[in-house]
C-alpha cells in the first residue's frame, strides 16, 4: 500500500480531509497528553482556517488508507511580526507517528523536509520540545541539543489553603502601601492597551530562557487584538492583574486564561515582575490577588495549571508555597541547519 505525502492547508481543506486531521490529532492527544482537555473539532478548523499575520505555520501529512500516520508541524515568525528581525533564523517543529507506525524511519523521513522548509525561511536554527521518552531518544539521536528545561506545575483549588492566599494579598499591599492592585477583566480595555503591552513587553523579555537560541518577544495593540479575536472564537475569558507604582508604572503583570472547553481547568499564563521591585513579595501578592478572583469568576475550577523554567527559583518556590506541584516536565531542544543535513546525510 503506497502513502501520500502532502501539505495539509486548512484554509482549503474539505471535509474528508478534516476527518483525517481530526482522527490524527486525537490519537496525538491521547498518545501524548491524555490527561488535558481535547480541543473540540469546530475550534480547530476555526484557529487553523484563520490566517496569523504575525506567524508561519505549516503542516505535512503522509497518509495511508484513507487515515494520516505522521504529521510534521512547523510554525515560524511572519515578516510582518515585529519580532521577526529578532527571530527570523529560528523555526518550531514538532512531529507525531501513531504507535503501530513506530520504528518504520517515518519521524527521520521529515527531516528533508524540515531541512527544505529552513532553506525557503532563510532559518538556521530549529526548535524541538520533548515530553517523551521516545522523543527524547529520537531527538538525541538526531544531534539536537538540551536548551532548556521547563516544569509545569499543578494547583488542585479543592486543597488549597485560602487563608494563606488572603494573607498573601494583604501583606502585599501592607508592604507596599503606596502602591495599588488593578484588575482588568475578559481583556485588556482599548484605553489602557498601548500602556500594558508596552508593561508586557518589557517584562516578557526578562524571563530565564537558559541556554535556548532565541529572540525578541513583543506584544503590541495589534498583535492583541489579533489573540483577542481567536480568544473571542473559542469564547475564552483572559484576566490580568497588575500593580502600579506611585509614579504610574507598571511593577508586576500576571494574567490567566479559561476556555469554556476546558471544563474545570484555569492556565496561569505568564507573571512578571520589575528586576527592580523585586524582594518586595511583589510576585505573591499578585498571584495571590488572582487566585481570589479565579474563584470568584470561575468557582468551577479545580486546576490551575502553570509552565516555569526549571531554572526560575524564585517563582518556583512562590509556586510551591501556594500548593503548585509538579506535574511534568518538557526539554527544549535545538540543531542547527547544518548539523541537520549531515544527519540527513547519514540517515538509512
Amino acid at each position: 500500500m503506497s502513502d501520500d505525502v502532502v501539505e495539509f492547508v486548512a484554509a482549503e481543506a474539505a471535509s474528508e480531509q478534516w476527518a483525517q486531521w481530526h482522527g490524527f490529532r486525537k490519537r496525538w492527544h491521547d498518545a501524548s497528553w491524555p490527561e488535558e482537555p481535547y480541543r473540540p473539532g469546530w475550534l480547530e478548523e476555526a484557529e487553523l482556517a484563520r490566517p496569523d499575520p504575525f506567524s508561519i505555520s505549516r503542516r505535512f501529512v503522509r497518509t495511508r488508507g484513507g487515515e494520516i500516520v505522521t504529521a510534521l508541524v512547523l510554525h515560524a515568525t511572519a515578516p510582518e511580526s515585529p519580532e521577526y528581525e529578532s527571530n527570523r533564523h529560528l523555526v518550531y517543529t514538532s512531529s507525531f507517528v501513531v504507535p503501530e507506525e513506530r520504528r518504520r524511519r517515518f519521524a527521520t523521513s521529515w527531516l528533508p523536509t524540515l531541512g527544505g522548509l529552513m532553506d525557503d525561511l532563510g532559518a538556521t536554527v530549529a526548535t524541538m520540545e520533548a515530553h517523551e521518552e521516545a522523543g527524547h531518544a529520537f531527538l538525541s539521536w538526531l544531534g539536537a541539543e538540551s536548551k532548556y528545561v521547563e516544569r509545569e506545575s499543578r494547583l488542585d483549588l479543592r486543597t488549597l489553603d485560602w487563608a494563606l492566599v488572603e494573607r498573601w494579598a494583604r501583606e502585599g499591599q501592607e508592604r507596599s502601601p503606596e502602591a495599588r492592585l488593578e484588575l482588568y477583566l475578559h481583556r485588556v480595555p482599548e484605553e489602557k492597551l498601548d500602556e500594558i503591552t508596552r508593561a508586557s513587553t518589557t517584562l516578557l523579555n526578562t524571563m530565564p530562557f537558559e541556554e535556548m537560541d532565541h529572540g525578541d518577544i513583543f506584544v503590541t495593540p495589534d498583535m492583541y487584538h489579533e489573540w483577542s479575536a481567536r480568544m473571542d472564537t473559542s469564547r475564552s475569558e483572559h484576566h490580568t492583574v497588575l500593580i502600579r507604582e506611585p509614579d504610574g508604572s507598571v511593577s508586576a503583570l500576571t494574567e490567566v486564561v479559561k476556555h469554556p472547553h476546558e471544563d474545570g481547568y484555569v492556565r496561569q499564563e505568564f507573571t512578571g515582575v520589575d528586576p527592580a521591585a523585586r524582594g518586595r513579595g511583589l510576585g505573591k501578592w499578585i498571584k495571590a490577588a488572582m487566585l481570589l478572583r479565579v474563584r470568584e469568576l470561575h468557582p468551577e475550577t479545580v486546576y490551575v495549571t502553570t509552565e516555569n523554567a526549571g531554572s526560575n527559583a524564585a517563582m518556583l518556590a512562590i509556586n510551591e508555597g501556594l500548593g503548585f506541584r509538579y506535574f511534568r516536565e518538557s526539554v527544549t531542544y535545538q540543531i542547527g541547519r547544518e548539523e541537520l543535513e549531515r544527519r540527513v546525510a547519514v540517515a538509512p
